[in-house]
């Protein structure tokens, strides 16, 4: 199975941009964030039509937004609600081999890394801690995380580091808090181990760069992370950088995990 994860940023302004990269990459199940757009409006049959007719969608006007699309059949499609908000930031499915995937879009939390002057700061750490102890007492298996989790835990997932402390989803208590989400909550962050510690890994260059791919000043937002069951399972990763450069791109790349 390979699987990948794509912030989108509009699934219907980028619609063929998705189906290119799905016939492209040769997806077999493909979870997308950022979709913006009501499960009415969603584009199901053209992806039915491209070959993956399989979906569970959960959006909302305008925000927010997953959807999992898939060849294979889905089942026990299902989500919930974190930090008592039903904000579309979470859906969950299970594929006919038996895993369950959940896809997460979390919180980017604003500009201002202080809980008490912003309240989308303040979110963004109660979603994890909420993801944190709902996978520590339900550790995952034979299950896959996937999603924009708006932090860049370790050096090597950011540019620079030191320049990107007290920028938010590099700050010491995110990338604490993601670190013991893996750790505590039952996960294996598959991409990372694949390419090892040291390699420079982004997913995400900022608009407001004049040449992104020149300037590089990127992040790795977006992960995929497995059980442990799965760990041995994993045969390639792949960061799709070129899709960061097409026309009208999103400012996320998709990223894939072979199993």
């Amino acid at each position: 199975m390979k699987i990948a994860t794509w912030n989108i940023n509009s699934v219907r302004l980028r619609l063929e941009t998705v189906l290119a990269f799905l016939q492209q990459a040769d997806i077999d199940v493909l979870c997308l964030q950022e979709t913006k757009t009501q499960d009415m409006h969603f584009p199901a049959e053209a992806f039915a039509a491209a070959g993956w007719p399989h979906q569970a969608i959960r959006g909302e006007k305008s925000y927010n937004g997953v959807a999992i699309i898939a060849r294979q059949p889905l089942a026990k499609i299902d989500h919930m609600e974190w930090t008592g908000k039903s904000d579309c930031r979470h859906i969950w499915a299970m594929t006919n081999d038996g895993i369950g995937i959940h896809n997460f879009y979390v919180p980017a939390g604003g500009d201002v890394p202080d809980i008490e002057a912003n309240p989308k700061f303040a979110h963004k750490l109660q979603f994890i801690d909420e993801m944190t102890s709902h996978f520590s007492a339900n550790q995952p298996k034979a299950e896959i995380l996937v999603g924009d989790l708006n932090i860049a835990p370790l050096a090597s997932d950011v540019w620079s580091s030191k320049q990107l402390l007290k920028i938010i989803s590099h700050t010491p208590v995110e990338t604490d808090g993601l670190k013991r989400l893996i750790a505590d909550g039952g996960w294996h962050d598959a991409v990372r181990a694949y390419f090892g510690d040291d390699q420079k890994l982004y997913s995400w260059w900022s608009y407001r760069a004049r040449d992104w791919a020149a300037s590089d000043r990127g992040r790795r937002l977006d992960h995929i992370w497995v059980s442990h069951d799965l760990a041995d399972k994993v045969v390639h990763a792949e960061i799709h950088r070129d899709w960061r450069g097409v026309d009208k791109p999103s400012d996320h790349v998709p990223i894939s995990l072979t199993l």
